[in-house]
């Protein structure tokens, strides 16, 4: 384990306490081998003077949302120490009356709750703790010796524990075992398959000693063997229609759409290739704190060729029968819909309602895969008992959460591809989805779609010629590899040709509309048709024009592929019903802020029409401007609930043309 400890760095910060906590716990943070996505926590003592004078010694624990990777100064919350102690000291304390309580004992009422272990930090009589949940010790705790594997490692100076339930049990169970010891001798605490707690008066001490009581376990480790790669035969195959219907029925058993990813890197597809995966993948979580994104267990598949249904139907009854057997009927059941599951010779798929706990979970069990493979090589892996696990699963903190939780956003587990994605009504519809919880596959034959949306992660950004089958193919399978699935399809590119009359319209001219403006929109329609047959409430708009009810000399090429295209999106609304695949278009007009639409040719057109420029904006029974924004709006909307019967519908978004009315 490398210590990242720099004079140079750390410098900046020996003034305050509080800083340096905050740079020591970062670097704890930049190791996925000791923490990952929120999980350890950190903490200083120290005095301050109050506001009435005196002084009084102060806890700075991790507050509640932070990072240790990220955390700053304010991502510590400030509890009275003497407070904590009492409320340590107590006989009996259920975990929601400590929250309530440690709630109290803060300085500031705004900042964020104080970690669930603060008692614990409270305990520990030195000034700085750091928590960590290092894989190498917990997988050597995750053999059948565990214990006393441990105790040969580091002897004497470390105090072991076994695990218990965290918060005030377990400060309980630490201020039992510490009756009379000599806190001087002891250089950390293991808690079996929990982690590792060091402490000192010195930040960088105690820093030092969990990087070298990591290394201890990492050496012994690689002493065994035990670190050594699995060995990789080459990875099976599973498909983008495959994890499409994987992921449909997932999200149908989570009862909201769920996003979902592949991954097949030499750990994981290592991992699924061991001959006892059945054995050693569905023993339990590496720590108990991993419940709560993962659940217990995966499911296992033994190739795309499998019954999905009858797999997930297996993983939910099980899941029911786990909640019967260790629950009770104060307890609500959680989704019985799987995380995470192992396609054999593949590698690992993952679900989850958003992207950000999609990646969590695949953190999680890529380091769950390397320890239990190291377990195994030590003697076998043994996780805790399942009802171990199942109360940290149902933990009263984690049921309180449920019934306080706010409505997640309407598109949140959505999956959406948008075209002609770089600008105008593309860009803005793809804004829009994001804001409403989506993620987003955007495309445009212009390169510039990768700097829009460079910043964003929810959005795939595609660089592709949609007159092309075999790129808007590659694009798909891109998407669906990346999410999962897909659920709405906005067809929107297009491009306004110069104007002509019919006796003067080239050839070439006419044939490019038709091949941009409508045989591109048919192709994508066709190629994204078998994936949105297992999509989550499909939907495709095709973004079409005012011209089609109301078209005007010289758009000649223009408006006959719009028009086909409108015949399209009938025909389309007919065939795909059956599947529960909605087809609606929208007729935008004079959309200002597109790119077609430049001043020279804003002034061009007023001036034809003898109106100002803003006359001729307004030019419309509503006297009012439509902007790409109000058709974006309109297009999320379709896709959502409110039109969740309608289809077939050809929606004018104008401000009322007299023409079309």
């Amino acid at each position: 384990m490398k210590n990242r400890w720099n004079d140079a760095e750390a410098q900046a910060f020996l003034e305050s306490p509080l800083e340096l906590r905050a740079y020591t716990s970062r670097l704890l943070g930049q190791e996925e081998d000791l923490v990952l996505h929120g999980g350890g926590n950190t903490s200083v003592k120290k005095m301050e003077l109050g506001i009435f004078g005196g002084e009084a010694e102060i806890l700075y624990v991790k507050g509640s949302g932070w990072d240790l990777k990220t955390i700053k100064a304010e991502g510590f919350s400030a509890c009275r120490l003497n407070y904590l102690k009492k409320l340590a000291a107590l006989e009996n304390l259920d975990d929601v009356t400590m929250m309530r309580e440690l709630k109290k004992s803060q300085l500031d009422p705004s900042a964020p709750a104080p970690s669930v272990e603060a008692l614990l930090h409270a305990l520990i009589p030195f000034k700085v703790v750091d928590h960590t949940h290092a894989d190498a010790v917990v997988a050597l705790s995750n053999t059948p010796k565990g214990e006393a594997l441990i105790k040969s490692i580091y002897g004497e100076k470390i105090l072991v524990l076994p695990y218990t339930m965290p918060g005030f049990i377990l400060s309980k169970q630490v201020f039992e075992a510490t009756q009379g010891i000599d806190w001087d001798s002891l250089e950390g605490i293991i808690l079996l398959h929990h982690g590792v707690f060091t402490f000192s008066d010195n930040a960088k001490v105690a820093y030092d000693k969990m990087i070298e009581l990591v290394t201890k376990a990492e050496d012994y480790l690689s002493k065994e063997g035990a670190l050594a790669a699995p060995v990789k035969t080459s990875a099976g195959v599973f498909s983008s229609i495959a994890l499409a219907k994987l992921r449909k029925i997932a999200s149908d058993k989570f009862k909201r759409p769920m996003i979902a990813s592949f991954k097949g890197n030499e750990t994981l597809v290592g991992f699924s290739q061991n001959k006892l995966l059945d054995k050693i993948a569905t023993q339990g979580c590496l720590t108990p704190d991993h419940v709560i994104q993962t659940k217990r267990i995966p499911f296992i598949l033994d190739s795309e060729e499998d019954d999905f249904g009858k797999a997930l139907d297996q993983y939910e009854e099980n899941y029911k029968k786990y909640f019967k057997k260790h629950g009770s009927e104060s307890l609500t059941c959680l989704d019985t819909a799987p995380r995470f599951g192992f396609v054999k010779n593949c590698g690992l798929v993952a679900f989850a309602p958003n992207l950000k706990r999609n990646k969590i979970i695949v953190d999680i069990v890529e380091h769950t895969a390397k320890a239990i493979q190291w377990s195994e090589h030590l003697g076998g892996w043994r996780a805790l008992p399942a009802q171990d696990i199942f109360d940290l699963e149902y933990w009263e903190l984690e049921q309180a959460k449920l019934k306080k939780g706010g409505n997640p956003p309407e598109f949140e587990g959505k999956i959406a591809l948008v075209t002609g994605a770089a600008s105008g009504i593309g860009r803005a519809t793809v804004e829009s989805l994001l804001e409403s919880g989506a993620v987003v596959a955007a495309l445009d034959i212009n390169p510039k779609v990768k700097e829009v949306f460079s910043d964003s992660k929810a959005v795939l950004p595609i660089v592709c010629d949609l007159t092309n089958r075999e790129a808007i193919q590659l694009a798909l399978d891109h998407t669906v590899q990346n999410f999962g699935g897909l659920d709405i399809v906005v067809s929107n590119a297009g491009s306004f040709p110069k104007s002509a009359r019919l006796s003067e319209l080239s050839d070439d001219d006419f044939d490019r509309s038709l091949q941009i403006n409508l045989s591109s929109h048919q192709k994508l329609l066709r190629e994204s048709s078998a994936f949105l047959k297992e999509g989550v409430d499909p939907s495709f708009i095709i973004v079409g024009s005012k011209n089609v009810a109301a078209p005007g000399p010289g758009a000649g090429a223009y408006s006959a592929a719009k028009a086909g295209l409108n015949q399209l999106a009938r025909i389309a609304a007919l065939e795909l019903g059956e599947y529960g695949i909605r087809v609606n278009s929208v007729h935008p007009n004079a959309v200002f802020d597109t790119g077609i639409w430049n001043d020279e040719v804003l002034e061009a057109r007023a001036k034809n029409y003898k109106m100002s420029v803003e006359e001729y904006k307004k030019n419309n029974v509503l006297k009012t401007i439509i902007t790409s924004s109000h058709v974006a709006d309109l297009i999320k909307n379709l896709c959502g609930a409110t039109f969740l019967k309608t289809t077939g519908a050809q929606i004018p978004i104008d401000g009322g043309n007299e023409r079309v009315i």
